[in-house]
């Protein structure tokens, strides 16, 4: 009669048995509880970090993971395995580790780096060397974005600490600049006066009112310049506004043409 299970001796799982239940239970409620303590580390980082939503994630896969760490070795202890022994052989296998997922590690150095640093939060929208998109969630290992077309962009957080990043969120507000052409004698006062009165707009910065520059001269017109400053959050938005109002203001005035003599 075979007395083996899976190449394990019948008569040690029954010598056993409790060990092997205790070890289970114990793998088990340490899965949960390290998932539990993950989203409560989260949450109660993000409210007392004055609803910062960028650092929680990270510490609460920090703490899941330490949590697993502390459970593995408990169970290995059911077993008779020494604490020092398992220490000794976790430091082996993390040194193989190490050297065999460098590119791994990296990643989880660069998403500390970020943190510190902040180039980016979460909400913030971002260029980074081509990586586009508003960021999501930083994560251990890598950043969770979402492209201006609603597509889950996955990007390892190495390849965004060694780029230049450009944050269009980190302002307050953003310069909108419209280039329009006008008869090269065109009254720049009056130009500017309807541009003060047309170009409002509800995303506007009280404090920095628009100007109008002369961005270059021909022979017979000259290109004007129409800087308005907006709210970051509402610059895409705000920009297809004025370009629109801008048009309607050069139908009506007739491309600002010079007032007849």
């Amino acid at each position: 009669m075979n007395d083996t299970v899976f190449g394990i001796s019948l008569a040690w799982i029954i010598a056993n048995a409790w060990s092997v239940l205790l070890a289970l239970v114990v793998l088990v409620a340490g899965w949960f509880i390290a998932g539990i303590v993950s989203k409560y580390v989260s949450s109660l980082l993000s409210q007392r970090l004055r609803h910062d939503v960028t650092i929680g994630p990270l510490v609460g896969q920090v703490a899941r993971y330490a949590i697993l760490f502390v459970t593995i070795v408990i169970v290995l202890g059911q077993f008779g395995v020494e604490t020092a022994s398992i220490l000794a052989v976790l430091g082996a296998a993390g040194l193989a580790v190490a050297l065999a997922l460098q590119g791994t590690l990296s990643n989880i150095a660069a998403g500390i780096m970020l943190l510190f640093l902040r180039p980016f939060n979460v909400g913030d929208s971002i260029d980074a060397d081509g990586i586009v998109g508003t960021v999501v969630e930083v994560g251990l290992f890598a950043t969770h974005l979402r492209t201006q077309e609603g597509v889950f962009l996955f990007a390892p957080n190495s390849k965004l600490s060694n780029a230049k990043i450009v944050n269009y969120s980190r302002e307050p507000s953003r310069i909108i600049e419209l280039k329009f052409d006008v008869p090269r004698n065109a009254d720049l006062a009056e130009i500017r006066r309807q541009l003060a009165e047309g170009l409002g707009t509800s995303h506007a910065v009280p404090a920095n009112p628009p100007e109008v520059l002369v961005d270059s001269l021909g022979a017979s017109a000259m290109t004007l310049m129409a800087r308005i400053p907006v709210k970051s959050a509402d610059w895409r938005q705000a920009r297809s506004d004025l370009q629109e109002r801008l048009r309607t203001l050069l139908d009506n005035a007739g491309g600002f043409a010079p007032p007849a003599p």
